[in-house]
């Protein structure tokens, strides 16, 4: 009798901690945090003597990884005006920047700055916000 008392508690014990186990595990669907930004998007920039060249070309809204090859002699970034005005730190002649921006939506004008900055400004479109990258696989 004794030992069956005693198996009676052991399991009793061990239902009781998986019961509080289970009740921990389960979690909400709503919570107070935001869902995660968009992942960036990558843009790449080639500035030569003539001309910009931005691709591509039309975008989502978000963080924008963009990076710019100078291909000129000269020491020149690049202004992205529009509804939101950034610009690049400067990259020097043959070098290669990445620069993480913000962009909203709108249309924007692409123009190189510095010195003897002589290549013609392009066309940049941002179109409505990404969707949040939640529950997508982040790779570094």
């Amino acid at each position: 009798m004794g030992a069956r008392r005693v198996l009676i508690r052991r399991s009793a014990a061990v239902g009781g901690l998986l019961g509080v186990l289970a009740l921990a595990g389960c979690g909400s669907e709503d919570f107070a945090n935001e869902p995660r930004p968009p992942a960036p998007i990558e843009v790449s920039a080639l500035v030569t003597d003539g001309a910009i060249e931005v691709g591509p070309q039309e975008i989502g809204a978000g963080i924008v990884n963009v990076t710019v090859s100078n291909q000129t002699d000269e020491a020149t970034g690049l202004a992205f005006e529009g509804p939101t005005e950034a610009e690049t730190r400067t990259v020097p002649p043959g070098g290669v920047l990445t620069a993480k921006l913000e962009l909203d939506e709108g249309d924007y004008e692409v123009a190189a700055t510095g010195d003897g900055s002589r290549a013609k400004a392009t066309r940049l479109a941002v179109g409505q916000d990404r969707p949040s990258s939640q529950n997508e696989l982040l790779l570094p």
